[in-house]
């Protein structure tokens, strides 16, 4: 988790540690949407090594939970109303590719 706090904080430029239990929340959250959408059990991340591909969607969902924080666009993207979609649906991309599919 630490490893993972470190790298959100770096995407979003963060270099203080008030936010930090925030952001842990937040992380937690997003590997958990991970989990569920890549169809594994829940932990799983928690004792295997997590795939570049589903690290890199789990720091940008965090990253977007953490400058969204009100459930708006928020953060960088105020002005742009189809940011968030994009998030999501990078986010999505970005999963599919290690997700477990059922034959």
């Amino acid at each position: 988790m630490e490893e993972l706090l470190q790298k959100v904080k770096a995407n979003l430029i963060l270099d203080h540690t008030a936010d930090d239990d925030l952001l842990r929340s937040y992380i937690t959250a997003a590997v958990s949407y991970a989990e569920s959408y890549q169809h594994i059990p829940e932990g799983t991340y928690a004792d295997a090594p997590m795939p570049p591909t589903t690290e890199q969607a789990v720091i940008m969902l965090a990253s977007h939970f953490y400058e969204s924080r009100d459930g708006s666009t928020g953060g960088f993207f105020a002005d742009n109303p189809q940011a968030a979609q994009q998030v999501w649906h990078t986010v999505n991309l970005l999963l599919r590719l290690d997700r477990r599919w059922q034959v």
